[in-house]
């Protein structure tokens, strides 16, 4: 057994080995690679992407022949491969933001990646470099926004070119080395049959959220991280009127409404002075002036749940948005905790009034063990004098009756 054990422990130390030599030779090859593109005067952002590719690869070649670097066809390949994905991609995210099968990319540092692949967090092969590889990777993701990564902003929100939701944090804030979570952008938009078919819903849920949609109620879509709120309100969205006019407000464009009329809208960050945000708040406000027949939130955060609700209380019935929490009652609470910290001064019985006037029904979304999400309960809010809720529950799922 120990014999075994050693010969483990010296596959591993050799298995190390060697990914670190394949990673300096990844590095010098991207230095030669860029210098002999800038030589040849090939422009990657300007140039045929099957030119690029070549150009690429004849570098690669060249090198390893210069250096005379003993490497298999299946190892040269792979380095062009990835030289190829350094130069005109983002490196080593390049194939799992390609695996359609891939949900989340999450690198904690040069050598720890994880995926999420149908819920389950597992460890990816790939890695980078060193500390400097994960910025330049991330440095290249912000360039074409505008947006900016260094000691003063060390950390940012951002979005791929196919949508995809990307959160970056750098040193100092990150202790063990610059971190990227990436939320990817699902190409293929989750229908009624396709969440009916998975078990994440019932037909019977499907005829609720619709009736409730049709008939303008105000929706708050409620669940914890990962548990599906966006494809919901892309899904419920497809039953608004075709003659109606929605309004979209999101911190990063996700949603894709299957609808003819719609305009997005999105908050800006400030810059580097400081100056030029524009909050939620302030576009909710703005975009009463815009016609809305219906206001599309794409998350309650902070203060711009004042503006919502009186929104949804003032003609434009049908409104909604998300929340993070773990129950549809958490829900309430969270709201009534953020009128409070917002500076909304009135009585609890006042500030229960205007929930319960203005939100009709709360969605509330769960995310099982096994990774997979549903429709945990469904509920309609009436309102009293005494500034109670009543809740009524339209639709529960098997999983939460109880005896």
């Amino acid at each position: 057994m120990l014999q075994a054990a050693g010969t483990n422990i010296a596959r591993s130390m050799v298995a190390g080995r060697i990914d670190e030599e394949y990673q300096q030779l990844k590095a010098h090859t991207h230095q030669r690679v860029v210098d002999k593109l800038d030589e040849d005067g090939v422009e990657v952002a300007k140039s045929n992407r099957a030119h690029v590719n070549e150009a690429i690869t004849r570098a690669v070649h060249q090198h390893i022949a210069e250096r005379r670097t003993p490497l298999s066809t299946q190892d040269l390949n792979q380095l062009v491969r990835d030289m190829i994905d350094e130069v005109t991609g983002f490196g080593p995210l390049e194939p799992m933001l390609r695996d359609d099968r891939i949900n989340d990319v999450l690198v904690n540092g040069p050598e720890n990646v994880f995926v999420e692949i149908s819920g389950v967090l597992q460890r990816a092969q790939a890695r980078f470099v060193d500390d400097a590889h994960v910025i330049r990777v991330i440095r290249r993701i912000l360039s074409p926004l505008g947006r900016r990564l260094d000691e003063a902003s060390p950390m940012v929100d951002a979005r791929l070119p196919d949508g995809s939701r990307v959160n970056a944090i750098i040193p100092p804030l990150a202790l063990d080395g610059p971190s990227i979570s990436i939320r990817k952008f699902n190409r293929h938009h989750l229908n009624a049959e396709d969440l009916i078919r998975s078990g994440a819903m019932t037909e019977n849920c499907l005829q609720v959220l619709i009736d409730a949609v049709q008939s303008r109620r105000n929706i708050l879509v409620s669940g914890g991280t990962g548990t599906g709120k966006t494809t919901m309100l892309n899904l419920i969205s497809q039953y608004i009127a075709r003659n109606q006019r929605i309004l979209t407000i999101e911190d990063s464009a996700e949603l894709t409404l299957n609808h003819p009329h719609v305009v997005r809208l999105e908050t800006r960050p400030a810059n580097a002075e400081g100056k030029g945000c524009v909050t939620a708040r302030e576009l909710v406000i703005n975009s009463l002036r815009m016609r809305p027949d219906r206001i599309i939130l794409g998350e309650v955060r902070s203060n711009e749940i004042i503006e919502l609700l009186q929104a949804m209380n003032t003609g434009h019935e049908g409104s909604m948005s998300t929340i993070h929490a773990n129950g549809t009652r958490d829900a309430l609470v969270r709201i009534e905790t953020l009128l409070a910290v917002s500076g909304y001064e009135a009585s609890e019985q006042a500030i229960g009034r205007l929930i319960s006037s203005a939100l009709d029904m709360i969605i509330q979304l769960v995310r099982l063990p096994d990774g997979r999400r549903q429709v945990s309960e469904v509920v309609a809010l009436k309102s009293s004098e005494s500034g109670e809720y009543h809740m009524e529950y339209l639709y529960r799922s098997s999983d939460e009756v109880g005896p």
